[in-house]
C-alpha cells in the first residue's frame, strides 16, 4: 500500500514543477521548479529503497506470523488513533475559521476576514493531513521491514545493517519531500490567486505548521503512551517477576511491546520531525519576508525561498550519505580468515561508527551546500557581505547538530562514564539506580543549554553585522534571520538523522521476531548489536530534535511579535516583566510545562497498570503459558493498551492547545484593568518565553536521563556486573521502567508542545488584541 501510494504521488511534484516554471516569475519559478523536482527524485529514491527491502524474504512461517500480528496491531491502533485525531482536527480547524472570521480586520490588509479564515482553515487541514500521512507511511514501512531485517541478519551483519538503515531512509525521505511539496503547493496557490505581495504569503502558511504540530503532538502522545505502557508492563512481569528474557513468546505483552515500537517510534517520530521542519521553514520564510520588506533590498525573494532550497539539498546530501554506508573490519580482528569460527558481528566495527561515518559525509556536503546556496539566494548588492555572514550562521547551526549528537552520545552510550555509573549504582539496589540516573539526566542539561545559548548569540550578532539596515530606523537588522539560518543549518541533514532514528525501532522489532521465532545462528547477536546502537541513535535524535526545537521556538516567538506589530501598527519588541500580569503569565507558562509532563507520565503509569493486571491474570489463570505449552492471548494486551493510550492522550493534548488561548483571551475579555490594548499579547509573549525555556530544560532532562537508564540496563545485559537475571539487572530494569516514559513519551511530546504553543499563538495572535 505504501509503495503504491508513493508511486501514485509522483504525479504531484511533476505537476508542481511544470506549473511553477510556466506561471511564476523566472527566479521564483526556477526555485520552486528545482525544489519540487528534487522532491520528486526523493520520492522515487524512497520507492527504490522500499522495493529493495521488500525483495528479501520474511524468514520462517512462524516469523511471518509474528510479523503479521505486529502489522495488524500497529495498523489497528493507527486507524483508531487517526479517526480520533481527524475529529479533533476538524473541530480545531472550525474554531480557527470562526476566530479569524470574527476578528477585527488588520489595519492595511487587502484580504477580507473570510478570505484569511478560509486560507488558514485549508492550510491547517493540509498540514494535518500531510503529518498524518507520513506517520502512517512510516509505520507501513517499518512493519514490513522488521521480519526482513531479521532474515538478513541471519545472512550477514553487513546486509542486516544496510537493509535496516535503508528501511528507515524510506520514511525519512518521505517526511522531508512531503513537507516541501505541501509548502510549495500552498505558496504557489496563494501567491497566484490572492492579491498580496510575495513577502506576505508566508504569514498565511502558519496554519500549515499548526496542523502539522497538532497531529504530531497527538500522534506522539498516543504512540508514546502505547509503546511505553506495553514496554513497562512487559518488563515488570517478564524481567522482574518471572525471570524470562525480553521478547520471550511466553510473555502476553510481547506483541503489544513490539507494536509500540512502530506506532510510537516510527509513526510518532515521523510526524514529529515533519512538524519540526514545517515550523522551521515557515517561520524562516516569515522572517525572510519581514527582512525583505524592512530593508527594501533588491533581491528579497531569495530570503524567502532559501529555506526551500536548503531542505531540497538535505534530500540530496543525506541520500548520498545513506548510499555511502559500508561496514569495515574491526581492528581487533586483523585476520578474519584466522578466526573462521568468530561470529559475524565481532569481525566488524560498531554499527554506530559505520552510521556516523555516513553522517560525516552528509555533514560535509551539507556545509558546502549552505555556502553555495547562501551565495545564490542571499547575495544582494545593497549588502555584498551579507551572504557569507548568513553562511557562517548556517555552519554554526551545522556544528551545533554535531555538538548535540556528541553530548547525547556521551550521556547515553555505554562506552562512556555516565551510563557505567548508573549501571554500577544498580549493584546496591533499585533506589540508588533511580537516584543516580535522575542526577545524570539533570547534569546533561548543562552542556546542551550552553551550546544553544552560544549559538543564539553568535548567529544573532552575525546577522546584525551583515550590513543590512532597516529603512525606517536606519539601524542594523538581520539578527533574527541569522538565527533562522542556524536552525536551518541544524536541520540540513534531517533526512539522515531520521533514518538513523528509524533504524532503532526496526532493529528492536527484528530482535523481537528472532527471539519469538527461535531463529538460530548469529541472528540474535546481530540484531542485539543493531538494537543497542538503535537506542543510542534514538537518544541522539531526541537531543537533536530538542536543540532544533529550542531555536525554532525562538523563531516562532519572533514571528509572533512581527505578526502583532504588522496587525496593529504598534511597536512590539520588548516584554516588560515588571508588569504583574505579564510576569504571572510567564509563571503560568512554566507551570504548564510541569503539568503537561506530569499528565504524560501519569498516562503511561495508568496504561501500564492495566497491562500488568492483564498479564498477571493470564499467567495465574493458565500456568501452561510459562511452561511454553500454551500460547498467551497477545491480542488482549494489544486491545487494552490501544484503549488506554487513546483515552489518556486527550488531557495533555488539550493542555497544549488551549493554554495559550486561555492566557490570551483571559486578559482580553475578563481582566478589568486593561489600559493597554497590547497587554493580552504581551502576556502571551511572556507565557511563551517562560514555557519555552522551562520546556527545553525539562525535555532534555527527560529524554537524556531516560536514554541513560535504558542503556545502563543494556550494558548489564552484555554480561557485566552479574548479567541478565541478577539482582543488579533487576535494579537496572526498575530504572529502565522509570526512564521509558521519560525518554519516549514525556520528553518527545514536550518538545512538540513548546513548538505547538508558539504556533497556536502565532496563528491566533491577532485575535488576542483588544479593540
Amino acid at each position: 500500500m505504501a509503495i503504491w501510494l508513493t508511486k501514485k504521488l509522483f504525479i504531484l511534484p511533476l505537476f508542481l514543477s511544470s506549473f511553477c516554471l510556466l506561471y511564476f516569475p523566472r527566479k521564483i519559478g526556477l526555485t520552486l521548479f528545482s525544489t519540487s523536482l528534487v522532491a520528486f527524485f526523493s520520492l522515487w529514491t524512497s520507492y527504490l529503497f522500499a522495493k529493495q527491502v521488500l525483495t528479501f524474504e520474511e524468514g520462517s512461517e512462524l516469523a511471518r506470523k509474528i510479523a503479521e500480528a505486529i502489522k495488524e496491531g500497529s495498523a489497528g491502533f493507527l486507524r483508531v488513533q487517526l479517526k480520533t485525531i481527524t475529529r479533533f482536527s476538524f473541530i480545531c480547524a472550525l474554531l480557527i475559521f470562526f476566530a479569524y472570521f470574527a476578528r477585527n480586520s488588520p489595519r492595511d490588509s487587502s484580504l477580507t476576514n473570510f478570505q484569511v479564515a478560509s486560507v488558514t482553515f485549508f492550510c491547517f487541514l493540509t498540514g494535518a493531513a500531510c503529518s498524518a500521512a507520513v506517520g502512517y507511511l512510516g509505520m507501513c514501512m517499518s512493519v514490513r521491514a522488521n521480519s526482513r531485517v531479521a532474515f538478513c541478519a541471519g545472512k550477514s551483519y553487513e546486509l542486516g545493517l544496510t537493509i535496516c538503515l535503508r528501511s528507515g531512509a524510506v520514511t525519512a525521505l518521505l517526511v522531508v519531500a512531503f513537507c516541501l511539496l505541501g509548502i510549495i503547493f500552498l505558496y504557489s496557490i496563494l501567491y497566484l490567486i490572492l492579491p498580496i505581495s510575495y513577502e506576505r504569503v508566508p504569514f498565511l502558511l502558519v496554519g500549515y505548521g499548526f496542523g502539522a504540530s497538532f497531529v504530531a503532538l497527538f500522534a506522539q502522545l498516543g504512540g508514546g503512551i502505547y509503546t511505553k505502557a506495553a514496554d513497562v508492563g512487559a518488563d515488570i512481569i517478564g524481567k522482574i517477576e518471572k525471570d524470562i528474557p525480553e521478547d520471550d513468546p511466553r510473555n502476553p505483552a510481547t506483541i503489544a511491546d513490539l507494536v509500540g515500537d512502530n506506532v510510537g517510534d516510527c509513526a510518532g517520530r515521523g510526524s514529529d520531525l515533519f512538524e519540526s521542519i514545517a515550523a522551521e521553514i515557515i517561520s524562516a520564510m516569515i522572517l525572510g519576508g519581514v527582512l525583505a520588506q524592512r530593508t527594501n533590498i533588491e533581491s528579497g525573494m531569495g530570503f524567502i525561498l532559501f529555506p526551500l532550497g536548503l531542505h531540497a539539498s538535505d534530500l540530496i546530501v543525506s541520500t548520498i550519505g545513506i548510499l555511502s554506508i559500508q561496514t569495515r573490519k574491526s581492528s581487533s580482528f586483523p585476520d578474519v580468515e584466522a578466526h573462521p569460527n568468530k561470529l559475524a558481528v565481532g569481525e566488524h566495527e560498531s554499527p554506530f561508527s559505520t552510521l556516523f561515518r555516513g553522517y560525516k559525509i552528509s555533514l560535509i556536503l551539507a556545509g558546502v551546500s549552505i555556502i553555495i546556496l547562501s551565495r545564490l539566494f542571499l547575495y544582494t548588492s545593497d549588502a555584498p557581505d551579507a551572504w557569507w555572514h548568513f553562511a557562517l550562521c548556517g555552519i554554526i547551526g551545522l556544528l551545533c547538530s554535531v555538538a548535540f549528537i556528541k553530548i547525547t552520545q556521551y550521556y547515553t552510550d555505554s562506552e562512556y562514564e555516565p551510563v557505567k555509573l548508573i549501571a554500577e549504582s544498580s549493584t546496591s539496589g533499585h533506589g540508588t539506580n533511580v537516584i543516580v540516573g535522575l542526577s545524570i539526566g539533570m547534569i546533561s542539561v548543562g552542556l546542551f543549554c550552553i551550546v544553544i545559548c552560544i549559538a543564539l548569540v553568535l548567529t544573532y550578532r552575525l546577522g546584525q553585522d551583515s550590513g543590512l539596515y532597516d529603512r525606517v530606523s536606519n539601524g542594523p537588522t538581520g539578527g533574527l534571520f541569522g538565527t533562522a539560518i542556524a536552525t536551518m543549518g541544524m536541520l540540513s541533514t534531517a533526512v539522515y538523522i531520521l533514518a538513523m532514528d528509524m533504524f532503532g525501532p526496526i532493529a528492536d522489532n527484528a530482535g523481537g521476531i528472532v527471539e519469538m521465532a527461535g531463529m538460530k545462528g548469529t541472528c540474535r547477536e546481530v540484531t542485539d548489536q543493531l538494537d543497542s546502537v538503535g537506542n543510542t541513535t534514538k537518544a541522539i535524535t531526541k537531543g537533536y530534535a530538542i536543540g532544533s526545537a529550542a531555536l525554532a521556538s525562538f523563531l516562532l516567538f519572533s514571528a509572533f511579535l512581527d505578526e502583532i506589530r504588522d496587525y496593529t501598527g504598534r511597536i512590539f519588541e520588548t516584554i516588560d516583566l515588571s508588569i504583574p500580569e505579564v510576569f504571572v503569565s510567564g509563571f503560568f507558562g512554566s507551570i504548564v510545562v510541569y503539568v503537561f509532563s506530569g499528565y504524560t507520565m501519569k498516562a503511561v503509569g495508568i496504561a501500564a497498570q492495566a497491562v500488568v493486571a492483564e498479564v498477571r491474570r493470564q499467567v495465574s489463570s493458565c500456568p501452561k503459558i510459562l511452561s511454553g505449552e500454551e500460547a498467551p492471548d497477545y491480542q488482549a494486551c494489544v486491545a487494552i493498551v490501544t484503549k488506554e493510550a487513546l483515552r489518556q492522550m486527550i488531557a495533555p493534548g488539550a493542555i497544549a492547545v488551549f493554554s495559550p488561548i486561555v492566557v490570551g483571551f483571559t486578559f482580553r475579555f475578563l481582566y478589568p484593568y486593561d489600559v493597554d490594548p497590547l497587554l493580552p499579547s504581551k502576556c502571551v509573549a511572556s507565557f511563551l518565553m517562560f514555557a519555552t525555556s522551562s520546556g527545553v530544560l525539562m525535555s532534555l532532562f527527560l529524554s537524556i536521563g531516560g536514554g541513560a537508564f535504558d542503556n545502563a540496563k543494556k550494558y548489564i545485559e552484555t554480561g557485566v556486573l552479574g548479567g541478565k537475571g541478577s539482582d543488579t539487572h533487576k535494579a537496572a530494569v526498575t530504572g529502565d521502567t522509570v526512564g521509558d516514559p521519560m525518554k519516549d513519551t514525556a520528553g518527545p511530546s514536550l518538545h512538540i508542545f513548546i513548538k505547538l504553543i508558539a504556533t497556536v499563538s502565532l496563528v491566533l495572535g491577532p485575535t488576542f488584541v483588544r479593540n
